[in-house]
């Protein structure tokens, strides 16, 4: 992507972003992102950091002075990249990582109903091991009950 110097000279140039793999992706979140240890609910998640870091991973090349970094993307202060520039490497990097419209609004309106539910780490690792529980000599499964 080529900027030209409406967001001032120092961002002027060349930009190249290329698509992350989607384990690098669920890292980001998953560093950025408290969930409820039983229901697996989003209890906590900087939308923001996300974002950023998920740029910041899919930049390859920018203008020779680099006038990006994550502590940048990141900084709330005059010193951050302008809105527009940052909203603009936000639509190019979910449309690169195959980012969906409702995983967009997801991470620009961060919930308050809770309505949002995701299973934990731990759930899902237990329901994939139903099948393996022979696999480990002397080992009870545990049992959970379902509410």
């Amino acid at each position: 992507m080529e900027v030209d110097n409406r967001f001032g000279e120092e961002y002027a140039g060349r930009y190249v972003f290329a698509e992350i793999s989607w384990a690098k992706r669920s890292r980001i979140i998953q560093r950025h992102t408290r969930y409820h240890p039983i229901t697996g609910q989003v209890l906590n998640a900087d939308y923001v950091a996300i974002q950023a870091e998920t740029i910041w991973a899919s930049l390859r090349e920018q203008p020779k002075h680099e006038p990006i970094t994550l502590e940048r993307l990141l900084s709330e202060g005059d010193d951050g990249v302008p809105i527009e520039l940052g909203e603009l490497f936000s639509r190019t990097v979910n449309r690169l990582n195959g980012v969906s419209l409702e995983e967009t609004r997801f991470l620009s309106e961060p919930s308050a109903d809770g309505s949002r539910i995701q299973r934990s780490r731990s759930s899902a690792s237990a329901r994939s091991s139903v099948g393996h529980r022979g696999s480990l000599k002397g080992s009870q499964p545990r049992r959970f009950k379902s509410s």
